[in-house]
């Protein structure tokens, strides 16, 4: 085997464990908060970007159609998002964070900011800034093969 081809079989076999590693520490996190890992993710998508019909929501946080559905549904539920038709389209529903949701949602994206600060104190800001570029360089081009 080529150098090459090894030393990239090396580092995507590095950066799965630790991503792995990773997802498991922050989906403990997210669950002491009460939340699920989708559910978490919605809410989030929410809080940074605002109201959103439900199908933006699901591609942003890798959701199917199905399952977005089902996430939406289960927050309306439990009073953390509202679901409204849309003024310009009634076939589109508008999902929002409720007062109640938004506090949720503040409070344990900020226990999870935190918990990536400590996972990432390791790299100086440097560090931090190259492993950005270089991860979404990785991104784009393996979605550009596909």
């Amino acid at each position: 085997m080529s150098q090459g081809i090894q030393s990239a079989t090396h580092v995507w076999l590095v950066m799965m464990k630790a991503m792995r590693a990773l997802t498991r520490y922050a989906a403990a996190g997210i669950e002491e908060t009460g939340l699920g890992l989708s559910d978490f993710g919605v809410l989030e998508v929410l809080l940074h970007k605002g109201p959103l019909p439900v199908n933006t929501i699901g591609p942003i946080v890798n959701l199917t159609a199905g399952s977005i559905s089902i996430a939406v549904d289960r927050l309306v539920a439990r009073g953390l998002v509202s679901r409204v038709e849309s003024a310009e389209d009634r076939r589109v529903r508008i999902v929002a964070l409720t007062p109640r949701g938004k506090a949720l949602i503040d409070s344990a994206f900020r226990k999870h900011a935190g918990q990536m600060k400590r996972v990432f104190s390791e790299l100086s800001p440097e560090e931090l800034r190259g492993l950005e570029v270089a991860l979404k360089k990785v991104g784009k081009r393996a979605a550009a093969l596909m």
